[in-house]
């Protein structure tokens, strides 16, 4: 199913929710609608889905505006962030729910059931009852459920806030696979960018109720295009007197600068790539994250985040290193640019090192 949204609104009281909203979801694609709690991301999800009556705008499946549809005639399945199951019904039961009310045959409801509970990994529990389950399995029936009476969009609302760390990142991929295989366009409300990234083949930046900006996540994360999009996609340090910083020079335009530790190198003399471009800096503080070391260091009137890679020299606190900045994204209130180190192109013609 293709989805178009236009100039979609929605109040509640003072409260501006969604604030003229456009977009389109091609069929088959699988969309993370990604932003601050309370951005306006399930109010726009339960639109679509005919939950919410829009003030204005349109909602249109394949062409056909559905503003005026009700829920259960819009081809939808929904997956609740709560699972919503059904407690006095079994596994087999809850999934079949939809497809008794569609008053399916007994025949059809059990291949239907029986198949979906393959694709979910659910044989040996139909008979058991929500309260019998782990919340991975609780949320993989919440899925069967939703995709039984075989819905044209499938829509979440935070479908893994309620899992733990470990099963969230496997129903992760599981969920990702599952609708690459079913080719059923799906949309999942989240404020966990790890979460949008991994599994979104596209994602929609929602604040205050506006699109600040929709595109792949490599997209999204290396060219952002609004300052808020570059401060809330990614780890960052958020810094002003950025021209302070060797290799980069005052735009007037823009006052403040963000720099993600992986544009940061940082090491001792015979670590770093291109030391012309280089300053010095003094280590604050480490950290161990397993696959690296987390660096605080001063640089100047700077106080900024790198990693460092757990087989160069080990640094410790009090150490002076070299600190060279590859890149940064500077920013006003409406936009943003990546702004390269302008001395390493110049120190690439010499061989003299500059120190600081």
């Amino acid at each position: 199913m293709h989805i178009t949204v236009k100039k979609l609104c929605k109040s509640f009281g003072n409260f501006q929710a969604s604030n003229c909203v456009s977009f389109n979801i091609e069929k088959g694609k699988l969309i993370g609608l990604l932003g601050p709690s309370g951005g306006g991301k399930t109010t726009i999800l339960r639109m679509i889905a005919g939950l919410e009556e829009p003030d204005s705008g349109e909602i249109l499946f394949n062409g056909e505006c559905v503003n005026d549809k009700p829920p259960q005639e819009r081809g939808i399945g929904f997956v609740f962030q709560n699972y919503a199951l059904f407690r006095h019904m079994n596994v087999f039961q809850n999934i079949s729910f939809g497809l008794v009310v569609q008053k399916k045959s007994k025949k059809e409801i059990e291949k239907r059931v029986n198949e979906l509970i393959c694709l979910t990994g659910l044989q040996g529990l139909e008979k058991r009852y929500p309260n019998q389950l782990s919340g991975g399995q609780r949320q993989r029936v919440a899925f069967a459920r939703a995709l039984a009476p075989r819905p044209q969009l499938l829509l979440l609302d935070e479908p893994f806030a309620a899992i733990d760390a470990k099963v969230r990142k496997e129903l992760r991929t599981w969920l990702k696979d599952m609708i690459e295989k079913l080719g059923v366009t799906s949309i999942f409300v989240t404020h966990d960018q790890e979460e949008a990234i991994e599994v979104a083949d596209e994602i929609i930046i929602i604040n205050q109720g506006q699109v600040e900006q929709m595109g792949t996540p490599m997209e999204i994360y290396k060219q952002p295009k609004t300052a808020f999009v570059a401060r809330f996609i990614g780890e960052s340090n958020v810094i002003e007197n950025y021209h302070l910083l060797r290799g980069f020079e005052k735009i007037l335009q823009y006052g403040k600068a963000i720099i993600r530790p992986e544009f940061i190198e940082i090491g001792k003399e015979d670590e770093i790539s291109n030391i012309a471009a280089a300053q010095r800096g003094i280590v604050r503080h480490v950290v161990y994250k397993g696959n690296s070391w987390q660096i605080e260091v001063e640089v100047g009137s700077h106080l900024l985040v790198a990693y460092h890679a757990l087989d160069k020299k080990e640094l410790r606190v009090s150490d002076k290193v070299w600190v060279m900045i590859h890149q940064m994204h500077v920013f006003d209130d409406q936009e943003s640019i990546i702004v390269e180190n302008r001395l390493k192109r110049a120190a690439s013609q010499f061989s003299i090192p500059v120190y600081i």
